[in-house]
């Protein structure tokens, strides 16, 4: 089966598509000439079913030869989107989506002649329009007609997280409360606590499940997928109605994270002290009163992370397995980890410590390196397959994605460091609308234009303008973000960069 068709339905005033704005423009007249511009941008990219608006295709850049799936609305790339329509004062989009979603979770999901399970959300869909039978039907896409075909694992957590930016910001609680959203909330928690063989309360992932959708590597404990399992659990935990069964979700949720948040704070962060320690360790320790658990062999540090960790500073290592810690930054995971509080205060300082001290690595011209270093030569062609796209500081090798700015601009402001955040919007203002919103930048301080990259890129827009608004207006951060709970501060030694 390629992709599958849902929602044959008759077009109840004939629009479709993506070219019709779908609110005018409030008070257009007080907008600086750039964010009325992205403005413009993002209504031309709004997707209508059945004459409601329901999402934004990734790109409507009419210059490409070639569309692949990019006039499709994803459900990772419709978040910045619908974070900019929460705070503009226009939930209609939002709410469309997240039912238009849950109903397409609803149907069943075939990969040859495997099933999917009946958590899984559809990375993406595309609303077709008939204009002679006057009928919109939608195709959805859950990882079979993907590069590499690999089912996002990322789409059920950003929906629930999405679900709670929706009642944070409007106040309107009916939605999560109705029966079809308790259970959408339910049989994706249902996917990732269901119980196995694992010994650790992290999620165990095919490589390219997530933003990074092409093998880059991360297979195994991803820390963007953990940070979204962590923040996605703690909103489930806020909005699961007190009946029976969502009691005994929330039983479960509060166990896996109280797990979950010491196994990341103790095995997945990495500062100074802890990368001395690392390198210091011994290997084949056999019994639970081992240092070295992983068994991480210290000859397998590279040489890149000696000259790259400051001395105040730290971050989550990009993934951590038996005999294996991936020792790459990785901007999403970390910015997620600090508006989640998966990281502790100390640890969400000592990110943006980590940022300030080596600004010329990780934002350069363009905010924000997907990943930090970049993969080259003998190992970008064993890890990445000679990936032709994923090419040394190119897309997700090291390649810059100006989407990225919401969440730097949302840690910044959680952390009282907004002076970050208002250094990083200055440097894409300075490119993004001359260079027509490109989907990322290449090179090694992001200087180019990425080689493949897509103009008019929907979550570049919305990135930037959600980072403009919580900018001007803070408190928008507030549907984004969660303060930490005492029952998950962990009894952690304090290390050099938390002073």
């Amino acid at each position: 089966m390629s992709l599958s068709l849902y929602d044959s339905a008759h077009s109840l005033d004939g629009r479709s598509g993506w070219d019709t704005p779908v609110f005018s423009m409030k008070d257009s007249s007080d907008l600086n000439p750039m964010v009325k511009e992205a403005w413009e941008a993002l209504c031309r990219s709004q997707v209508y079913f059945r004459g409601k608006p329901v999402g934004t295709i990734a790109a409507y850049d009419h210059a490409s030869e070639e569309v692949l799936n990019y006039d499709q609305v994803f459900v990772r790339d419709f978040v910045p989107s619908a974070l900019a329509f929460l705070m503009k004062g226009e939930p209609d989009t939002v709410k469309n989506f997240l039912l238009k979603t849950l109903h397409i979770q609803g149907q069943d999901k075939m990969i040859d002649k495997f099933k999917l399970g009946d958590g899984a959300m559809p990375a993406s869909f595309k609303v077709l329009h008939n204009p002679i039978k006057k009928t919109d039907s939608i195709i959805a896409d859950f990882g079979e007609s993907a590069i590499g075909r690999v089912a996002p694992v990322d789409s059920g957590f950003w929906w629930i997280i999405l679900l709670r930016a929706y009642t944070k910001s409007t106040g309107d609680h009916s939605l999560a409360e109705r029966p079809e959203c308790q259970k959408g909330m339910r049989l994706i928690l249902s996917l990732c606590l269901s119980e196995g063989f694992d010994t650790f309360p992290t999620l165990l992932c095919a490589d390219g499940c997530s933003m990074v959708d092409r093998r880059m590597g991360i297979y195994g404990y991803p820390i963007e997928i953990q940070a979204l399992f962590f923040m996605a659990l703690r909103s489930a935990l806020s909005m699961l109605k007190h009946d029976s069964e969502g009691k005994e979700f929330m039983e479960k949720i509060v166990k896996r994270l109280h797990a979950l948040s010491f196994h990341m704070r103790s095995y997945f962060w990495l500062d100074f002290q802890q990368l001395n320690d690392i390198y210091r360790y011994k290997t084949e320790e056999y019994s639970h009163t081992a240092v070295n658990k992983f068994n991480v062999i210290p000859d397998s540090i590279p040489d890149w992370i000696f000259d790259f960790m400051p001395l105040r500073g730290g971050y989550f290592v990009g993934n951590v397995s038996p005999a294996r810690m991936d020792f790459r930054w990785f901007a999403l995971g970390n910015c997620i980890a600090i508006l989640s509080s998966l990281a502790t205060p100390e640890q969400s300082m000592a990110i943006m410590d980590l940022i300030e001290a080596r600004w010329e690595e990780l934002v350069g011209e363009m905010p924000l390196k997907i990943c930090y270093p970049a993969m080259e030569s003998h190992e970008w062609r064993i890890v990445t397959g000679c990936d032709p796209k994923n090419t040394r500081w190119s897309y997700h090798n090291g390649g810059t994605w100006p989407v990225l700015l919401w969440l730097l601009t949302a840690a910044s402001i959680k952390t009282g460091r907004p002076q970050i955040a208002r250094r990083a919007i200055e440097l894409a203002e300075a490119r993004l609308l001359k260079d027509g919103w490109p989907e990322y930048y290449d090179g090694k301080s992001g200087r180019f234009i990425g080689k493949q990259a897509r103009k008019f890129q929907t979550w570049s827009i919305a990135g930037y303008l959600v980072a403009k608004m919580m900018m001007d207006d803070p408190t928008h951060v507030g549907m984004i973000s969660m303060e930490e709970e005492k029952h998950m501060k962990p009894p952690l030694r304090r290390s050099s960069s938390w002073t």
